[in-house]
């Protein structure tokens, strides 16, 4: 009988044995997609942020430009501010995703560039278009 009874053990347990080998596979599977769309999503997020923050370089080089090679009036708040805007690009931790202060270093480098603007009296266009992403003035 131990042997009819290893054989009925092994029919009735073929569900739990298939159940538990189907989750192993659907997890290991799972954890490689999710691993493949992680890395995706991030270098896309990483792509637009370093976008946005060489836009607002540019922005503030070429308005450094201007300034130095315009008008011989100096307008200090205007130079601060466009310096502060240069100091926050430069030193943003492009190279370390996990920086533990990378939002707030960004919001601050949005809010310096809003009051640049503000005092440049420029209206930038946040649109995107179709043929690539970038800033408008």
């Amino acid at each position: 009988m131990a042997g009819g009874q290893d054989m009925f053990d092994a029919i009735v347990m073929a569900d739990e044995r298939f159940h538990g080998d189907g989750y192993r596979e659907g997890f290991e599977d799972g954890s490689s997609l999710g691993l493949t769309e992680g890395r995706r999503h991030g270098a896309m997020q990483g792509a637009r942020i370093g976008s946005e923050i060489g836009c607002y370089r540019g922005f503030a080089c070429a308005w450094r430009h201007l300034l130095d090679s315009g008008s011989p009036e100096k307008d200090s708040r205007k130079r601060k501010a466009l310096e502060a805007l240069v100091a926050l690009t430069q030193s943003f931790p492009c190279g370390d995703p996990t920086h533990e202060s990378l939002q707030e270093d960004l919001d601050r480098i949005r809010g310096k560039f809003r009051q640049l603007c503000s005092l440049l009296n420029v209206q930038p266009d946040f649109s995107v278009a179709t043929e690539g992403s970038g800033l408008s003035f």
